[in-house]
């Protein structure tokens, strides 16, 4: 288990070190539990020593080395170690000897997020190893129940050994893709924490994995993108909230929104793109980039907005990025285009919530107020979280409300 909350320092360094030193352990010994078992123990050792002695000056140096200690130690006494033990440690070293290395972390992010391991296996192994998150709190962020989330990480790790999943960075030809599902996981994990006010740490969490994955593939514009885009929607989040409700954009008090954030997103954005290789996530952060910029709604430029959904959709022909764009066009164009657009996404968005509040939305400022109520009474149906339902309801009953 993660250290306790008593010592905030030792917290700090534990959610700061714990995915390097993992990552270290699983280099040197091949193995996924033990790494992170030895890990922990480093941590409880850390618990009980440095109140008394003080933080080391190389914490994560100290944790590794401890962890190779205690991961040794175990293979010694499960008598298959002898031999392990000689290639890897050699000699006994000295606390803070054996460094943590970048491209350990970068290994251990790709095996989490393999392609061939489900989704929900990605995003528990990522938080996991690499968040230093305990079982418990992966399990509250995701409303399921720890034994059912311990059960997620136990058939993770039995995944990657029984499949000989490599722990390794993908070669030239691979990364593409293999880059993509790691961004995918970091951005869901991210999104988990943004739906509900009250899951703050899952964003922080998120934030803070991607801004090391930039930091170890620095030449990776779209891994720069997806920070960017992290870091623009984060600085609105103090004014997409009121008293645990939603705020919508066209709502939100600007006043509340960081500039210091929206000033680092412009800037990334600005760097990421310089490069020519635009992809998702880059279109994405330049398009929140322009919302941020607007001094109100009514002031944003639409047009731009357009103009870089019609380059997302030729990346990423979705249906969500052609639901997105329908509203940028309805923006522009009004209400009775952007309806036109969506009813070719009726299908395959049927089950989507956000396509019938839209639908909604436009229905209502065209006049056709039964038609409106419908799809607000579907969106209400599908959305996944409280302040979702809570929204719509409230929508429901302004129908009747006069203007």
């Amino acid at each position: 288990m993660s250290p306790g909350p008593t010592d905030p320092t030792i917290e700090r360094v534990f959610r700061e070190v714990n995915g390097q030193a993992v990552a270290t352990l699983v280099r040197l010994f091949g193995d996924v539990a033990l790494a992170e078992d030895a890990v922990q123990d480093a941590f409880a050792i850390a618990s009980s020593r440095w109140p008394t002695e003080g933080v080391p000056p190389n914490p994560a140096g100290w944790i590794v080395t401890t962890a190779r200690n205690r991961a040794t130690d175990q293979l010694r006494r499960a008598k298959r170690g002898r031999q392990l033990e000689r290639e890897v440690t050699g000699t006994e070293p000295e606390p803070g000897e054996e460094e943590p290395m970048p491209q350990d972390q970068l290994r251990l992010i790709f095996t989490c997020c393999h392609p061939s391991l489900r989704i929900e296996h990605r995003v528990a192994l990522t938080l996991r190893l690499l968040g230093g998150l305990s079982v418990e709190e992966i399990a509250r962020s995701f409303l399921v129940s720890e034994a059912a989330m311990a059960k997620r990480l136990v058939r993770a790790r039995y995944k990657i050994k029984a499949a000989k999943i490599p722990y390794r960075v993908p070669s030239d030809n691979e990364l593409p893709a293999r880059l993509g599902a790691v961004l995918a996981v970091l951005y869901l994990i991210y999104n988990t924490g943004a739906a509900q006010p009250e899951r703050e740490s899952l964003r922080a969490d998120a934030l803070r994995l991607t801004r090391s994955l930039v930091s170890l593939m620095p030449d990776e514009p779209e891994a720069a993108g997806l920070l960017a885009l992290m870091v623009l929607n984060e600085s609105r989040m103090p004014a997409r909230w009121k008293n645990g409700d939603i705020v919508l954009l066209r709502h939100q008090d600007r006043l509340r929104w960081r500039r210091r954030l929206i000033d680092e997103g412009h800037r990334i954005v600005r760097d990421s793109l310089e490069r020519n290789r635009p992809g998702p996530f880059q279109l994405q952060a330049a398009i929140q980039a322009v919302h941020c910029d607007a001094p109100s709604f009514g002031a944003t430029d639409w047009p731009q907005i357009v103009r870089l959904y019609d380059q997302l959709y030729a990346v990423q022909r979705s249906p969500v990025v052609a639901l997105n764009r329908a509203i940028a066009i309805g923006e522009v164009q009004g209400a009775a285009a952007a309806l036109r657009l969506l009813d070719d996404l009726r299908g395959p968005l049927d089950g989507y919530y956000l396509m019938h509040a839209t639908r909604a939305t436009l229905l209502h400022s065209l006049g056709d107020v039964a038609e409106a109520r419908g799809a607000f009474e579907r969106a209400a149906e599908l959305a996944t979280t409280e302040p979702e339902r809570r929204y719509l309801r409230e929508e429901i009953d302004r129908l009747d409300s006069p203007v």
